[in-house]
Order: C-alpha cells, then sequence, then structure tokens
C-alpha cells in the first residue's frame, strides 16, 4: 500500500529549518522539498521514466518557486508521463531549444542570409540591403530570437520608417525582412515568415513618375547640355551613353567589362542585376561602342565601366548622374537618370513609330508571346539591333539641329 503523505503547506515550508543533514519534506505525487544543511530548499519530483528507469526532476528553488507554483509544474510532468514522455529529457530539449532561439536572432539570420546570398546580387544591392537592416531594423528587433518575432514587433520597425515620410522604403524593408524570415524557415530556425500577416498593414506607396523630358526638341537640348558638361570625365561618360542604352540607372553604373562585347556590340547584363531577375542584352549602335572604346583606355583596366572616383573596386555612386543633371541646371523635377528610359519610351513609340514590343523588349519589361509565356532574353535581337541603331541616329541627328528630323 502506497504511502499516504500530507500535503505541504506554506507555513511548514517556512518553518522547515536546516539540519546537519540533507532532509526531505513530501508533498506527495513524487514531489518533495529538499532541505539542504546551508538552509537552501529546492523542489524536487521523484518518478520513473517511460522505460522504468528511476529519476528526478528540479523545479526550482523556494521561495523564487512557490509552492502552488511546484504544484503546477509537478501536474505538468505527470501529464507527459501519461502521454509516455520523459518530463526529464522535455525539459532538457527545451533549455537547448531556448540556448539555440537564443544565439539564432534576427540579425544574426540575417546576416547570414546577407552573406548566403551575396554572390546573387549586386555589390551596391548587397550594400544598400546591409545599411536599410543596420539602420533600421536591427535596432529594434535586431537582438530577438528569430523564432520569437511576431508580426507586431516587425511593424514597430516599419512604422519608425513610415513615420519619417520614407513609405517606399518601409514596404522594401518589409520585403527585406520577409526574405530573411523565408530564409530561417528553410534553415529550420523559425516557423514561418511573419512579414505575410502585415499585408495591408503600411501606408500604400504614392504613385511616382519619375521626371523625364520626352519632346523631341527639349531632348536635343538636353544633349547638346551632356556634350558642353565638363565634370567627371567618368559622369560624362555616364550621361553620354544613358540615352543610347537606356538602362536602368542601376544597371548603369553597375555595368562591369566582362559584361561588355564591344566586338560583338553587346553588353550583356546577368540577372542578378536586373530588377526582373532576368538576364538582358542591350544592342549596342556604333557611337556607345565609340564612347565605350575611349572609356575603356580609362576604366578597362579594373573590374567596372564606370568607378568611383575614390577608388576602383566601386562602381560609381548612384547620385552622380543626376547630381551631373543637376548641375547643368536641370532640377529633379525635370530630368533624372531614369528619366532617359521614359524619353526613348515615348519618343521611339510616338516619333519614330517604331515597334512597341521591341521598345519593351529593350526596356526589359516583360512581354510575353501568344501563348503568355515571357520571352527570353534573345527574342527579336536582330530587330532589336537595328532599332537601337536607328536611335542613335535619331539622337545625332536632332544633337546637330537636324529641322527635317525634328519637324517630323
Amino acid at each position: 500500500m502506497p504511502k499516504i503523505c500530507t500535503p505541504l503547506t506554506d507555513t511548514a515550508i517556512r518553518n522547515a529549518k536546516p539540519r546537519e543533514k540533507t532532509y526531505t519534506l513530501g508533498d506527495g505525487e513524487g514531489m518533495y522539498l529538499e532541505v539542504m544543511p546551508n538552509g537552501t530548499k529546492f523542489w524536487r519530483m521523484a518518478y520513473r521514466q517511460p522505460n522504468g528507469r528511476k529519476n528526478r526532476l528540479t523545479f526550482g528553488k523556494y521561495p523564487v518557486v512557490s509552492l502552488a507554483e511546484a504544484r503546477t509544474r509537478r501536474l505538468a510532468a505527470r501529464r507527459l508521463l501519461d502521454q509516455g514522455i520523459d518530463p526529464g529529457r522535455a525539459k532538457r530539449e527545451e533549455k537547448e531549444a531556448h540556448a539555440t532561439a537564443a544565439q539564432h536572432t534576427f540579425e544574426a539570420v540575417a546576416r547570414a542570409w546577407l552573406a548566403k546570398t551575396r554572390a546573387s546580387r549586386a555589390i551596391s544591392t548587397q550594400e544598400k540591403n546591409t545599411a536599410w537592416l543596420e539602420g533600421n531594423i536591427f535596432p529594434v528587433i535586431g537582438s530577438l530570437p528569430i523564432s520569437t518575432i511576431k508580426p507586431k514587433d516587425v511593424l514597430s520597425a516599419l512604422r519608425r520608417i513610415e513615420a519619417r515620410g520614407a513609405i517606399e522604403s518601409a514596404h522594401k524593408i518589409k520585403q527585406l525582412c520577409g526574405q530573411v524570415f523565408r530564409f530561417a524557415v528553410a534553415s529550420g530556425l523559425a516557423d514561418s515568415d511573419v512579414t505575410v500577416d502585415l499585408r495591408g498593414a503600411l501606408s500604400a506607396v504614392p504613385e511616382t513618375h519619375y521626371p523625364a523630358i520626352t519632346e523631341p526638341t527639349q531632348a536635343a537640348k538636353l544633349l547638346r547640355a551632356i556634350d558642353a558638361y565638363s565634370g567627371h570625365a567618368y559622369a560624362t561618360f555616364a550621361l553620354k551613353l544613358a540615352p543610347l542604352v537606356f538602362v536602368r540607372p542601376g544597371e548603369l553604373r553597375t555595368a562591369e567589362w566582362s559584361e561588355i562585347d564591344l566586338d560583338a556590340a553587346e553588353w550583356r547584363i546577368p540577372g542578378a542585376k536586373m530588377k526582373m531577375g532576368q538576364d538582358h542584352i542591350v544592342p549596342l549602335a556604333t557611337q556607345a561602342v565609340t564612347l565605350l572604346r575611349e572609356l575603356h583606355a580609362m576604366t578597362g583596366h579594373g573590374k567596372f565601366v564606370f568607378p568611383s572616383v575614390r577608388t576602383s573596386t566601386r562602381c560609381m555612386s548612384e547620385n552622380t548622374v543626376n547630381a551631373a543633371l543637376r548641375g547643368m541646371g536641370y532640377g529633379k523635377d525635370v530630368m533624372t537618370g531614369h528619366g532617359f528610359r521614359a524619353m526613348a519610351r515615348t519618343i521611339m513609340d510616338e516619333v519614330l513609330g517604331e515597334r512597341v514590343d521591341l521598345i519593351e523588349h529593350q526596356l526589359a519589361h516583360t512581354v510575353k508571346d501568344p501563348n503568355g509565356r515571357a520571352y527570353n532574353r534573345t527574342a527579336h535581337l536582330p530587330a532589336r539591333r537595328l532599332m537601337m541603331q536607328r536611335w542613335a541616329d535619331y539622337l545625332d541627328a536632332i544633337k546637330q539641329g537636324d529641322s527635317g528630323v525634328l519637324d517630323n
């Protein structure tokens, strides 16, 4: 017959004095208070593991763990035993999980993701992503175990960005955080991408249009101003090449000589640098090839076509072209580096009558075939090559003030 144990009381526990040797006071169902010679009191529980071996659990020190709390922990342990689970092993696994979670903070996981995926993005993008996280996210949730982060935690960080009026940045940084969480999920460090639950939580991004010159006469004046520009040589060449290739500013400034084949008159931009993630081919008109050969004599020994003026190991700053335009008297509400794309899109369509699908291909926009599939990068390449040469010839003509061309 099992020994009957009278449940303990708080008074009995407080009055339990230390003795020369350790002794115990039982509370029933295997739980007891262990009183040490130095007066320290521990809650323990004796039990048999599912395999029949004897074991014991420690619930904590009294009075940090009260009698009521100790009984709650005993009940939880008994429930595990009823399910055939060793509570001691469960406790160790939980402790290990907490230790692992503490190591895998959002910042630690984000930096691991940045390092692992570095090769898939441009250096400038890597630097921008790192700066965004370091400046906006790490100070708020960087020290939190990524497995414990809730949607409201991420939103708290994003709200601070939103409060500065940087609505578009808030949305982009939310997407960046989502990539970190998905990496964590794939690595077994988080259960889900919590940013999914933030859909609609941020203010809508105001619709913006990049200022651009799209009227031929004004375009001609801009081209002449570029020819007369006396700034740094790298900026001058970037300004001259921009209307001939009309790629995105980031694609232009991060151009590498390894991507350009001057003999074949082609610039092949890898998908990692493209907004849509697809490889892109830019046929180079003879005017563009001439410019690049001249520039190659200056920067061809390095990696970048347009290196930074401070160091050849980095590309030109993202503000260089826009700053040059400002220096020429073109305010940010009139023309930007991105505006060369709108200039080409509008004039080639409305003035030159070029095929819209060819223009869209050359702008690296998604163009689908009759079956709804996206064309590959080489689609209509011969036709696009001819179109790019006609465009370069047209720019030469209007720059020289050819009234016959401008009047068309």
